[in-house]
């Protein structure tokens, strides 16, 4: 009797495991970052010791356009119009 009731009393508390078959929905969806744009860097020092750039020329107030112009590198107050505020050496834009 007792092996009966103790039989009853495994087979009632058993549960069934099943592999899921196939792929199967993410519980919760994955969330994937926000893509990045590479920040841009320019400024004198970079355009100076670029790739195939000459630092010298840019000392130069004769060198080829292709160096730039003084008005690249030049920070300008907002207040004042026209008046210069420094050199941007390296200026960070996003």
């Amino acid at each position: 009797m007792i092996a009966i009731v103790a039989a009853l009393a495994a087979t009632a508390s058993a549960q069934e495991f099943r592999a899921p078959i196939g792929r199967q929905k993410p519980v919760r969806p994955i969330e994937k970052p926000a893509p990045v744009e590479g920040a841009k860097v320019e400024g004198a020092l970079p355009k100076a010791f670029g790739p195939g750039r000459n630092p010298l020329q840019m000392l130069n107030p004769w060198a080829p356009a292709r160096y730039g112009i003084w008005v690249e590198n030049t920070a300008f107050d907002p207040n004042h119009p026209g008046k210069w505020n420094g050199i941007k050496l390296f200026e960070i834009i996003f």
